[in-house]
């Protein structure tokens, strides 16, 4: 094989790993949506519970479903951009050495510094600050329907 063929194969293999990453990003993209919604609907269905009824079983309960399903968000967004940045930057960034321009390289690198003088605001960084807005919502949401069954229990 020559240096040519060898050239074009790894344009080809990073070609793809660049379309997987983007694949994998508009997955993730989904997920967060699905998270997203489920909440809404949680937080939804809590709400006209909590204005409909004096019991506070079901409220208390959807708190916790929320909770947990907030937890599993984080996870997920965890996971995410874990394998974003070793999977596919790494080998992309790895793929790159062996060509005559770096863009990731160039892009992370620009990132970087954007990051250090706190001129960007990272998508994962908000999905992160969004989890735990929502996660607060269903603790307060948890101690307020318990703090009103023990206060109907009293009465």
């Amino acid at each position: 094989m020559d240096i040519k063929d060898e050239k074009y194969l790894i344009l080809e293999q990073y070609r793809i790993y660049s379309d997987a990453k983007e694949k994998f990003i508009e997955r993730q993209f989904t997920t967060n949506r699905f998270y997203l919604v489920l909440n809404l609907i949680i937080l939804v269905v809590s709400y006209i519970l909590s204005t409909l009824t004096p019991q506070y079983q079901p409220t208390i309960v959807l708190a916790i479903i929320g909770f947990a399903v907030t937890i599993m968000w984080w996870m997920n967004i965890d996971s995410y951009q874990m394998l974003i940045k070793v999977k596919y930057a790494k080998v992309l960034e790895y793929l790159e050495t062996k060509l005559p321009e770096q863009p990731y390289h160039k892009e992370f690198v620009d990132y970087m510094e954007m990051k250090k003088k706190n001129n960007l605001i990272v998508f994962g960084d908000f999905q992160k600050y969004l989890t735990l807005a929502i996660a607060s919502v269903y603790v307060i949401q948890f101690a307020n329907s318990v703090t009103n069954l023990i206060k109907f229990q009293i009465m």
